[in-house]
């Protein structure tokens, strides 16, 4: 991620490289220019030079003639090597247009030091007339070699002529060169500082604008910038806190609505579970009973009749009082016991009931009219409708912290489409009847008694018949507020 702090140096270097790049490149230019023009001057300098000490030591060798010491020989000396010296430099002047003249120049420079050498040695041999001639010669070289300079000089400023006058067009040229490029590199700066600082400005109105919207409420409108710097990460963040807010303020008229409805159903509630359930008691077996009590008060009359009277009395108390309110599962036994009671008297020989109860868990707490409705939908699928009749076994076992009542038939089973609608809790009925409270409403009371959702399991398949398995805990993780 590009930093702002990074692009502001980035422009800096920019701004830096350019003003280098400009600034080298006019030096080197001016540079070049002003070392060929040293050079030109240097090579007139030393023609000059060469005239001079030719004259110096002329005029040294004329005062050791007359009057020989030790400085007139030392200032001959030390002339000489300076002539040797820049002779040697002259003679790297060369080109082809002074190639000749310069090498005139460099013999007449020779032989002037020969002359002086030869008049110092007549003289050391007290040779004074061979002295004076050689003398003379030198003199003569020494103003052969002045007038030489003249013309090597003359011939130096045709060679380069030219040269001067380009460069001094040259020097106009980079003159305006200079300002032209100043201009360029100005504009493209101002250029370049307008692009970056709308890279940095426009991402900051943006926010700006949606930080003012969102002032006002809107929080539907998203925060979009487009950038690659702190700025694109904080309207992301921003945007985020957008989106929460607007969820949470989502989920605060939700929960008011929830709770205005809550509110206004709350009073009502039992009173609508209550009847809802009281509602789906099975009309068909009060009717069938009902039925069967005519019968037998007709043919017998006495013991029996009457203990069937109190197991459907005690039956229908149970049902209507105790449906909102936990129970013992010894409770739910008993009430089991009186509907089987009903029903082999309604069915005979065809209803055999089997019992396998650990005691020990009796005192376990459940919800209400569980068990019948267990009971009631194997005698449905599994005695009513076969003539032959049917068996039902019923459990209860101790595993650990759960108790297992297991209600199991020899009948036709379900399929697997009506054991998922029960698990799902929907409405369970079939053949015209209708299972009482219903395996699904059984279900959905279990869940919200234990606090957990795997309270049922229902075994079954074609023409196998059916068990069906619900699962007590001993200690209740959710306790109800009924």
């Amino acid at each position: 991620m590009n930093s702002i702090q990074k692009k502001i140096w980035g422009l800096v270097l920019v701004a830096l490289l350019i003003m280098a790049a400009t600034w080298f490149s006019l030096t080197y230019y001016n540079q070049k220019m002003l070392d060929q023009y040293n050079n030109i001057l240097e090579r007139y300098l030393i023609l000059n030079e060469i005239t001079i000490k030719s004259e110096n030591t002329v005029t040294a060798l004329n005062n050791y003639l007359l009057l020989p010491s030790e400085d007139n020989f030392k200032a001959i000396t030390q002339n000489k090597k300076d002539i040797q010296k820049m002779k040697n430099e002259v003679a790297t002047f060369k080109n082809v247009e002074n190639e000749l003249a310069l090498t005139n120049y460099v013999n007449l420079v020779d032989s002037f030091v020969e002359s002086v050498d030869l008049s110092l040695s007549f003289q050391s041999e007290d040779e004074t007339e061979y002295s004076m001639t050689a003398f003379n010669e030198a003199t003569h070289i020494s103003n052969y070699i002045s007038e030489m300079a003249l013309t090597l000089i003359d011939l130096e400023l045709q060679t380069y002529d030219m040269f001067y006058r380009d460069m001094i067009s040259q020097s106009e040229e980079l003159k305006q060169l200079g300002i032209w490029l100043l201009l360029l590199i100005t504009v493209g700066l101002l250029l370049f500082t307008y692009w970056f600082s709308q890279r940095i400005t426009k991402p900051v109105e943006k926010l700006t604008h949606a930080a003012n919207e969102l002032s006002k409420g809107r929080f539907d409108l998203k925060v979009e910038v487009n950038s690659s710097d702190e700025i694109a990460f904080l309207a992301k963040m921003f945007d985020r806190m957008r989106v929460n807010i607007n969820k949470l303020i989502s989920e605060i008229h939700h929960q008011a609505q929830l709770e205005n409805e809550l509110q206004q159903n709350r009073l009502l509630l039992k009173e609508s579970q209550l009847r809802n359930l009281q509602s789906q008691i099975n009309p068909h077996f009060l009717f069938n009973t009902l039925n069967t009590l005519s019968k037998k008060a007709y043919m017998e009359g006495s013991e029996e009749t009457s203990d069937l009277l109190v197991s459907i009395a005690g039956l229908l108390r149970y049902n209507l009082k105790h449906l909102d309110k936990p129970m013992t599962l010894n409770d739910e036994v008993n009430v089991m016991k009186q509907y089987i009671d009903i029903q082999k008297t309604r069915y005979t020989d065809r209803l055999t009931f089997l019992m396998e109860i650990d005691e020990s868990c009796l005192h376990i707490p459940i919800p209400g009219l569980t068990l019948q409705p267990l009971v009631e939908n194997a005698v449905i699928y599994a005695v009513e409708p076969h003539e032959e009749g049917g068996i039902i076994w019923f459990r209860i076992k101790d595993e650990g912290d759960l108790v297992m009542i297991e209600v199991e038939d020899n009948g036709p089973g379900m399929t697997e489409e009506k054991i998922q609608e029960i698990y799902e809790e929907k409405v369970n009925t079939a053949n015209g009847h209708s299972s009482g409270i219903g395996l699904s409403n059984v279900m959905k009371r279990l869940r919200l008694f234990n606090g957990m959702e795997d309270v049922m399991k229902i075994e079954s398949s074609q023409e196998s018949g059916t068990k069906v398995m619900i699962k007590l805990l001993k200690e209740r993780r959710l306790e109800t507020n009924d």
